[in-house]
């Protein structure tokens, strides 16, 4: 164990979450202009994308809510923030735009729910929250893009919130490996599951309807 793991056991991170069904799938902003290391896109982003065409598939046999997450400004940019301050590229993210679009590999489906936000967190200022609750789910398995951005933010308000976040590690992706590490890190100790899909696929399928399974903030179980 690192020194920086036996830190935060010392202190009492990493706890284990009981984790239980009903289960839902958030997948955060998967869109073409992510997925394009000219515009906002690199790293690890392309490889996340094609295992969550697995994961959303299994979430769709076994009937979860599914949500996707896009960003979406305003046409005249009336609704330009901070965020777009910070990042002027994202203000070219308009309703009709293509690098806006979710990729098609994970186009929603009917019911499906698409939140169109103006920040990172997939939660903030939108219907997600009631959504879900409406729809029962109690542990929100997470994709997307970008791990240390809107993926964290969405992760740290679903836990926030009451949801317990399971973060899938390869269904996630950062234009920049570092951070991306660094994010799951400190996600798996503070806010949320973090496992592979494999694992996730398993546990999932050890589930029964009110069932629960102890896992560790770091896939342990």
């Amino acid at each position: 164990m690192t020194d920086d793991k036996l830190t935060y056991r010392r202190q009492g991170f990493g706890q284990d979450l009981d984790i239980v069904a009903p289960f839902g799938l958030l997948i955060v902003d998967f869109v073409n202009g992510f997925l394009d290391p000219v515009v906002f896109g690199g790293g690890n982003i392309a490889a996340a994308m094609e295992k969550t065409v697995g994961l959303v598939g299994e979430a769709r046999r076994r009937g979860w809510p599914v949500a996707h997450s896009r960003i979406v400004f305003a046409d005249d940019d009336a609704d330009r923030n901070v965020f777009a301050m910070k990042v002027p590229g994202l203000l070219a993210l308009k309703e009709g735009s293509s690098n806006s679009a979710i990729v098609s590999q994970l186009a929603p489906e009917t019911d499906e729910l698409v939140v169109r936000k103006t920040v990172p967190s997939a939660f903030f200022a939108t219907g997600l929250a009631p959504w879900l609750t409406q729809r029962g789910v109690r542990t929100l398995v997470v994709a997307g893009c970008v791990t240390s951005g809107c993926v964290r933010a969405s992760v740290v308000d679903a836990m926030s919130l009451g949801f317990l976040p399971l973060v899938v590690r390869d269904c996630v992706g950062d234009r920049a490996i570092g951070p991306h590490e660094a994010n799951l890190f400190d996600m798996s100790e503070k806010y949320a599951v973090v496992m592979d899909l494999s694992d996730t696929l398993e546990l999932v399928e050890a589930k029964t309807p009110g069932s629960a399974a102890v896992i560790g903030g770091s896939g342990r179980r």
